[in-house]
């Protein structure tokens, strides 16, 4: 079988705001991000993992902070171009696991609305994405309510 794997991460750091868009999903929190776009951790590392198994370099160098195009963009963009670069070369997603770093907010209770977006965004079955959270124990940046982090890997498989 013709499969390639991708790895992604990706970090904010916590400011403004009173909620995150995680996974395409808006889950209310005492804080936003600091970010170009909407900040959506789950789907940058995401994309991330995908242009990493496309071998097409990264999130930044496909919707660069510096351009004004993407202020305040819904991630959800992104995903969708990711998929398609996928799909124009012959590949789709097999599955994705996603990782959120954060000691608040919980991300649990918003799982399975994650899930289902992105499997929607991507064109799969919900049974192919996964979405799950931890903490770092009250150590590093995000253990101190910092920011949030998300690792992404994913399989693209040969259409």
């Amino acid at each position: 079988m013709d499969i390639r794997i991708g790895h992604g991460f990706d970090v904010h750091a916590f400011g403004e705001g009173d909620h995150l868009m995680l996974g395409g999903v808006r889950v209310p929190h005492a804080r936003g991000v600091q970010a170009h776009s909407d900040g959506d951790v789950v789907i940058h590392a995401l994309c991330d993992a995908m242009l990493g198994a496309l071998a097409l370099g990264d999130i930044g160098g496909h919707f660069p902070p510096s351009d004004p195009r993407w202020k305040g963009a819904d991630s959800r963009v992104f995903l969708r171009h990711c998929a398609a670069l996928a799909g124009e070369r012959g590949w789709t997603l097999g599955n994705a696991d996603v990782t959120v770093v954060c000691e608040r907010p919980k991300v649990g209770p918003h799982a399975e609305a994650m899930r289902d977006v992105l499997a929607r965004e991507l064109g799969v079955g919900i049974d192919a994405v996964s979405i799950k959270a931890t903490t770092t124990e009250t150590l590093g940046f995000a253990g101190r309510g910092e920011g949030i982090a998300a690792h992404a890997v994913c399989l693209l498989v040969r259409a």
